[in-house]
């Protein structure tokens, strides 16, 4: 058995022992409050707490004077299939440990809770989308099967209850096997992703706000490429909203 997977079982025990163990530290705690949302209280402040502004175009972290009105310097002059990006914070601390602990199968109920948490944190932002339909950005079949379930579909589930939009996880399908860590560049990981995506047969997309939604946007690669199959099926704006942004 592989050390990541004797950690994940090890995890499985301690939470069975302690049920309010910390879904992100393990760290056990009592008391109702500061447990809502299944977080210990340091971890629940540190993944709410972004202390960086924004950019309102690619949700990159910027200075607290740029200029954002035309993107700032990581989406300045780059066009993009979606209008805006909402983050829940950068890609950093207790938010990167949650992100790396929901790509393996016993990190559903983290991505729930943490699609929970977005919702509650970045209410104002989301709700301005005006969105009506959620769609997850999907996995290609085969990581899908191997991680046993899709981080972005548990994470859009919970933005869309909380919306009281339509969520519909198989509208849009991964048709390529396209992995960007190994790609050295901005570029290279545009063309890679071309082709990525497909909107399935029998989806309604047509004039409506799509919220798409992922755990992770590090270029704007992925995204931009699903928005845009998006757009083509009909969409009127698509609002990206990403749990962490590298």
């Amino acid at each position: 058995m592989s050390r990541s997977r004797l950690a994940e079982v090890a995890r499985g025990f301690l939470h069975l022992l302690y049920p309010n163990a910390c879904l992100i530290c393990d760290a056990p705690e009592a008391g109702t409050e500061t447990y809502r949302h299944g977080l210990c209280s340091g971890c629940l402040a540190a993944v709410t707490a972004d202390l960086h502004d924004a950019c309102p175009r690619c949700a990159a972290t910027v200075g607290p004077h740029t200029d954002t009105a035309d993107g700032c310097p990581a989406c300045r002059g780059r066009g993009f299939a979606f209008a805006r990006a909402v983050r829940l914070g950068p890609y950093d601390g207790q938010l990167r440990d949650a992100v790396l602990r929901m790509k393996h199968a016993p990190g559903e109920g983290l991505a729930e809770m943490m699609g929970r948490v977005f919702s509650a944190t970045r209410g104002p932002a989301l709700k301005d989308a005006g969105a009506g339909l959620v769609l997850p950005v999907p996995l290609h079949w085969r990581r899908r099967w191997a991680r046993g379930y899709n981080q972005a579909a548990a994470l859009g589930r919970e933005l869309a209850a909380a919306l009281g939009a339509e969520f519909r996880p198989g509208w849009l399908r991964r048709v390529k096997a396209a992995t960007q860590k190994s790609q050295p560049s901005a570029t290279a990981r545009r063309e890679n992703m071309k082709g990525a995506f497909r909107v399935g047969r029998g989806a309604r997309c047509a004039g409506r706000a799509v919220l798409l939604v992922d755990d992770v946007m590090t270029t704007g690669a992925t995204a931009d490429e699903a928005a845009r199959v998006v757009r083509q099926a009909g969409a009127a704006a698509v609002t990206v909203a990403v749990l962490a942004r590298a």
